[in-house]
């Protein structure tokens, strides 16, 4: 099993809109490097929603239910379908990505522009472990 990070502003769909949900198509990721990460996803792999925007946080924890199919009429872009699994007991921020020093190789901190990256197993571990305390 993998672990990612996925962005999205919660204006245009945040955590609250995958809990009423259940479930959703992850959508409009129109950047290369994302998209590739969007095809290496597997069914059951697990995700973090990150509030992009004011917010700038992990709120919750999301698993991938469908692996990568076409998004779209144009060009090669894919969209993966993922389930929410469980919020965070808090936002854990990128203030709090950046202070740690076991997160200094994210991918989030190295392109902050990224919609979509992945996370190793220790990045994982220390993320639920700030988030639970």
């Amino acid at each position: 099993m993998r672990h990612w990070l996925m962005k999205s502003e919660p204006e245009e769909y945040g955590w609250n809109d995958l809990i009423r949900d259940g479930a959703t198509e992850w959508t409009g990721v129109r950047n290369h490097a994302a998209a590739n990460h969007l095809r290496k996803m597997a069914v059951g792999d697990r995700a973090f929603f990150y509030h992009s925007g004011k917010e700038r946080g992990v709120v919750g924890v999301m698993e991938v239910s469908r692996a990568a199919r076409k998004d779209g009429a144009e060009g090669n872009w894919v969209s993966v379908e993922v389930r929410t699994l469980e919020p965070l007991p808090r936002l854990v921020t990128l203030s709090e990505f950046k202070a740690e020093p076991r997160l200094a190789d994210m991918a989030i901190l190295r392109q902050s522009r990224l919609s979509v990256a992945p996370v190793s197993a220790d990045e994982w571990d220390v993320i639920l472990k700030l988030a639970r305390d």
